[in-house]
């Protein structure tokens, strides 16, 4: 099926039509195209944009269907703009070995856009599992303990990080020193349950020095091996900072761009995650470094709990928040109030994360790639609330905050989303075949 959007804008400020024909963007033309379409949609001058690429995400399967699914996380990104996840290891049954991978893979048939799976290292893992399958496709490792039992020490890190670098694939980091986190502060729970609790004592548990710590040494080692690292969620300026200086890639988060300390006492529990929260003033310096370049691009880390979850003491909470339907909303609304420019939301959704990840199909709106497209008018915005997300956890950090969402969103060439419904059935494909 062929399909022709029309005068649409592009994220550079272009009028253009975009045809799409079996799968692939056929042509991106600055003059009216007069050939027929099965379908043609006029944008009518609205925005359109290569379909966001979320690097990070946890969709929980298998193991914790009750807190979401590839089906109804998946739809989630595609309500939010976003046609490719990639899926972090640390599920009930962490995905390190290739039977684990093959598991994983079966139930990411479910998908409503494409994805990749990404392999983790445990104290457990053997080198040779990897052998039979690519597990270390968008690979991540742990410098820290933080979730899942997928911390490691720093000789398993570096032995894994030689078998990425002989594969030629880039190395995602969660870099936390676990050495520096502060004991007494995790243990000063004063007993206060779901939002009643201060979130502002997992930073001082977690401080911002941990994380600078973890990603020197994770450039250094990767450095030693010619590998390619990328850091994930990185917090604080001096991480971007570190990462930028040691020659590797990073994300930011849009609870770290979006939030700080100062939400912590509204959000409690609700606002535990790792890394934690930082100051306000950390905060705003991470968005100079998205504006100015030296964050690579925006991830959510989207890592949904259910409120009854949450509704416990801070300690006990699980850490974690559901992000993959918000991230190019939020986006775009501080675009539409010229506080950044929309080739850099382009940029850091899209563009970049196919450049980090190797995906050369995708990320862009030129012939020959993925028709992975997305149409939203910048005018018209609402207000996000968890009622009306998709994710199964039911709730957002980002509660009563404005942001601009999709009217259609097209997965290689198939419109998934549409109209604030679902289209179809499910047409994801693991981007390394």
């Amino acid at each position: 099926m062929s399909t022709l959007l029309r005068d649409a804008r592009l994220a550079d400020g272009r009028r253009c039509d975009v045809r799409v024909e079996s799968g692939t963007i056929a042509a991106v033309a600055d003059t009216a195209d007069p050939a027929p379409a099965d379908r043609v949609v006029d944008a009518d001058g609205r925005l359109l944009l290569p379909g966001a690429i979320d690097a990070h995400v946890h969709f929980r399967a298998p193991g914790d269907a009750h807190k979401e699914t590839w089906t109804t996380g998946s739809r989630s990104a595609a309500a939010g703009g976003v046609t490719t996840v990639v899926d972090q290891p640390n599920t009930a049954t962490p995905t390190i070995t290739g039977e684990a991978f093959d598991r994983k893979a079966e139930l990411a048939a479910a998908s409503h856009v494409d994805y990749g799976i990404n392999g983790g290292v445990t104290e457990e893992w053997d080198p040779d599992s990897l052998l039979d399958r690519p597990l270390f496709a968008l690979g991540e490792v742990f410098l820290a303990d933080s979730t899942g039992g997928m911390g490691i020490d720093t000789d398993r890190f570096a032995a894994a990080v030689d078998r990425a670098a002989d594969a030629d694939v880039t190395v995602t980091v969660h870099a936390e020193d676990a050495t520096r986190f502060d004991e007494t502060a995790r243990d000063s729970d004063a007993g206060e349950v779901g939002r009643d609790a201060d979130a502002a004592r997992w930073s001082q548990y977690r401080p911002a020095a941990a994380e600078a710590a973890a990603v020197e040494q994770a450039v250094e080692i990767g450095a030693a091996a010619g590998a390619e690292i990328h850091i994930a969620h990185t917090s604080t300026p001096e991480g971007v900072d570190a990462a930028a200086d040691g020659g590797a890639t990073c994300e930011a988060t849009p609870h770290h761009l979006f939030l700080s300390r100062e939400n912590a006492t509204e959000l409690g529990t609700y606002g535990r995650m790792n890394p934690p929260l930082r100051s306000e003033a950390r905060r705003e310096a991470l968005w100079e470094r998205l504006r100015d370049g030296t964050i690579d691009i925006v991830a959510t880390d989207h890592a949904p709990h259910t409120i009854a979850e949450k509704e416990t003491s801070l300690c006990d909470a699980p850490s974690g928040v559901p992000g993959v339907e918000t991230m190019l909303p939020l986006l775009l609304e501080r675009a539409r109030r010229g506080k950044i420019t929309y080739e850099r939301v382009r940029d850091v959704t899209a563009a970049n994360v196919a450049d980090v990840f190797d995906l050369p199909a995708k990320g862009r709106i030129a012939a020959g790639n993925d028709a992975d497209l997305v149409l939203v008018d910048p005018e018209r915005t609402r207000e996000i609330r968890g009622d009306d997300l998709h994710s199964k956890c039911g709730w957002t950090p980002f509660e009563g905050m404005t942001g601009v969402f999709p009217s259609l969103t097209m997965v290689r060439g198939t419109v998934v989303y549409e109209d604030g419904a679902f289209v179809g059935d499910a047409v994801g494909e693991n981007v390394r075949g």
